[in-house]
């Protein structure tokens, strides 16, 4: 069974000014990166999958040469086998649909056909959630999306899965697909290991894994655009029909509770008043 993971990296606001071109284009050569958040949830399931059927993960990211750290840390936390980046400067400033036509192909590059391709909800920068569906739409794969659980079974070649539904009130909805197929994972999704055989697995992988990440490089492939045979024109900026009109900065958002500046040396009155939640006499 082998399952693939597409995961992104992400502006890492917390370490300081995000940079953006004169066009208003985000510069994520020179942007602190993390992992997306939801990816990880696609990790977990992937992570799952081999432990309980066995075969590999590989993790596929299309960015700057920084990614390499993101797919080190997906190898990582995800016991991952081999990784690939997708990258050179034809491919940058891609909107999603020009993303997707270049991780498709990179898909189709593979040896063999994977059997399962997860992806994380949406990114925390554009927040489209349009990429991973675009993806399968190239590769021409049933598409189950807001999965919290699901169940592959190999002799019949499908997976049945259990999906959120949200509207007026929230409900889980079974549907089944067949393989290979793509699988976007809920932030609600949790892995679960039911048996001693799987926890043991589980275990063990966590140890292989770790060596293999001290030395992901070994582990790593590149591809530019043309390892891929791909056209200058139809992927990054001039393959993207999507046009950033311009960038505004994110507001702080208003603090919701007022705050009153105490002494430390007049603490007696905010004691008082805290007594009675503490249960004290």
């Amino acid at each position: 069974m082998h399952s693939v993971v597409l995961t992104k990296g992400v502006p890492d606001f917390r370490e300081g000014q995000v940079s953006f071109d004169e066009d208003g284009h985000l510069e994520r050569g020179d942007t602190p990166t993390v992992m997306n958040p939801n990816d990880k949830f696609a990790l977990r399931a992937a992570l799952q999958t081999k432990v309980r059927h066995g075969g590999r993960v590989s993790l596929a990211s299309m960015g700057p040469p920084g990614y390499k750290e993101i797919l080190q840390e997906g190898m990582r936390d995800v016991y991952a086998d081999d990784l690939y980046l997708l990258s050179d400067r034809e491919m940058g400033a891609a909107d999603t649909w020009a993303t997707a036509m270049t991780l498709a192909t990179g898909i189709d590059q593979f040896e063999e056909e994977p059997d399962l391709l997860f992806a994380g909800f949406k990114t925390a920068d554009g927040e489209t959630g349009h990429t991973g569906p675009q993806t399968a739409w190239c590769l021409d794969w049933p598409t189950i999306t807001h999965v919290v659980a699901f169940e592959v079974d190999e002799t019949e070649r499908t997976i049945r899965a259990k999906r959120l539904v949200e509207g007026d009130v929230s409900e889980i909805e079974t549907v089944e697909a067949p393989l290979p197929a793509f699988v976007v994972t809920d932030p609600e999704f949790e892995a679960s290991y039911r048996t001693a055989r799987e926890r043991l697995r589980y275990k063990d992988f966590r140890a292989e894994t770790q060596e293999r990440a001290a030395a992901y490089e070994d582990h790593l492939t590149v591809w530019d655009h043309e390892d891929l045979n791909l056209d200058p024109d139809y992927i990054g900026l001039d393959g993207s029909p999507t046009i950033v009109a311009g960038v505004d900065p994110i507001p702080k958002a208003p603090s919701e509770r007022e705050a009153t500046m105490v002494d430390p040396d007049e603490m007696d009155p905010v004691f008082e008043e805290l007594q009675p939640f503490a249960g004290a006499d």
